[in-house]
């Protein structure tokens, strides 16, 4: 019994790297080791009666409900043109100073992962716009796509992301903590975004044009009121979404439900709510909640039959004896997650490996919503990752769109796309590495429990006084009658 365990996950990594479907190969072994363990009589059977419950409770799950209505919201925003007015006046706003486009790109970049919870829209919306206007200034091409998908992917770190909603259901903790764990460290990726790029600006300038005086169409106080005609809705709804759940007001299922709303009401705002664009955002919220639930389940079946087979208690053996103690468990833990972004999706890794690795942080002391927003801010490198990430895959088809659509003059090469890629990566490895041996950038803005020092507790008793009368009591003269057994 001792090896099965090892067996069973090797099987699973070996049946993700050869590409099979990831919920049916996860149920799939998951009911095939079930099967023999029941047969060579390392659990009874009643063991597998578990199963049923174990998915009753994922699609009787309430905080799951937050995946659709949050998926939705994005994709309606995706579409409405509330990215568009963005960008474009942000980057006039900032287009005379080298690098401003860029910085325009990072900061709304910032803002649509704060009302979208999803890379994909972010990615998609950023290179269909930011795309051609860097082209047409002169940028260099594999900066422009770099920035591009590494502004998109900071939605996985920024609330509402969907990831870190996964991440408090599989650990245990509220998304109210996850969220508010992760605000230092996504302030932190944006300004390690704008510090590169600022460096670049400095350095490389000829890498980064100001916008050219004939594309400056707007200046004064004009261009400020178009400005804050995209930001000002843009702050009421990252407020109807992350203020009421912050405050308590709203769980994560109706601040997800309200933003969802909010969304319809700016798609209206900006004359872009129909019933094709209503259908559209319906398609992709099913793919992806299908997608999610599917994996979820397949995740609950191979776990079961893991545990059973003492699968936790080989990776606990196994992880507790590094070297180094909570650190060293750490930074083997986000090398081991960093290899398999390699591979799989952001879904794929919290519902196979996080259940396994949580029990042992918690052992070794490690406050689990900092275990998460870290395990969080690597796992977006899975989007940045040549040659499988998907934020590039979505800035691969975005680039062939703008180009046929006429708004490229020359069409973007995967090799640009994927080299420009790799600094950006760095700077989210950078952000691994300070949350590793800063935890105070996540605990810090979680609530902290009074800490109660018992050697300064006292005890004040008052004694009602009931005269020179009354009987006195000597203890040592009770007796205590013990029955005999």
């Amino acid at each position: 019994m001792e090896m099965l365990a090892p067996v069973m996950f090797g099987s699973l990594v070996l049946a993700m790297v050869l590409g099979f479907p990831v919920a049916f190969t996860l149920g799939g072994l998951g009911m095939a080791f079930g099967y023999y363990a029941v047969g060579q009589g390392y659990f009874p059977e009643a063991f597998m009666a578990n199963l049923p419950l174990r998915l009753f409770g994922i699609v009787s799950n309430e905080l799951l409900l937050s995946i659709p209505f949050f998926t939705f919201m994005g994709a309606i925003l995706e579409r409405c043109g509330l990215a568009e007015d963005l960008l474009e006046g942000t980057a006039q706003l900032f287009g005379r100073f080298p690098g401003g486009i860029a910085f325009a790109v990072i900061v709304v970049g910032a803002i649509l992962g704060a009302i979208t919870g999803t890379v994909a829209a972010s990615v998609i919306a950023m290179g269909v716009i930011a795309l051609p206007i860097m082209m047409r200034a002169g940028y260099n091409m594999r900066f422009s796509t770099g920035v591009v998908a590494a502004s998109g992917t900071i939605t996985q770190v920024i609330p509402p992301s969907l990831v870190l909603i996964i991440l408090a259901d599989q650990l245990g903790r509220s998304v109210g903590d996850m969220y508010m764990g992760a605000i230092g460290p996504s302030l932190m990726q944006i300004g390690i975004f704008l510090l590169f790029t600022l460096g670049v600006a400095l350095l490389r300038p000829q890498w980064v044009p100001p916008l050219p005086e004939e594309a400056r169409t707007e200046r004064g106080w004009p261009l400020v009121r178009r400005v804050l005609w995209g930001m000002v809705p843009s702050m009421a709804l990252i407020f109807l979404v992350l203020g009421t759940l912050f405050m308590g007001l709203a769980t994560p299922t109706e601040a997800g439900a309200m933003g969802a709303m909010g969304a319809m009401a700016l798609a209206a705002v900006h004359k872009r709510l129909n019933t094709t664009l209503i259908w559209q955002a319906m398609q992709s919220t099913m793919r992806v909640t299908v997608m999610v639930i599917f994996i979820l389940l397949g995740a609950s079946v191979f776990s079961l039959v893991f545990q059973g087979v003492d699968g936790h208690v080989w990776i606990e053996e196994m992880l507790s004896d590094l070297p180094g103690g909570p650190v060293g468990f750490l930074i083997a833990v986000n090398l081991f997650v960093f290899f398999l972004a390699f591979f799989l999706d952001f879904f794929e890794i919290a519902f196979i490996v996080v259940p396994l690795l949580a029990p042992v942080a918690q052992a070794l002391g490690i406050d689990l919503v900092w275990f998460g927003v870290l395990l969080c801010v690597n796992m977006q490198t899975s989007f940045m990752h040549p040659p499988f990430g998907f934020a590039l895959f979505y800035l691969r088809g975005v680039a062939d769109q703008v180009h046929n659509n006429g708004a490229l003059a020359r069409p973007i090469a995967t090799k640009d796309i994927y080299l420009g890629a790799i600094p950006w990566l760095g700077l989210q490895l950078l952000l691994v590495a300070i949350l590793i041996f800063w935890p105070g950038l996540v605990t810090h803005w979680l609530d902290k429990e009074p800490q109660v020092n018992l050697d300064e507790v006292t005890i004040d008793m008052q004694i009602e006084d009931m005269g020179a009368d009354a009987p006195v009591m000597d203890l040592n003269d009770v007796p205590l009658d013990v029955p005999a057994e």
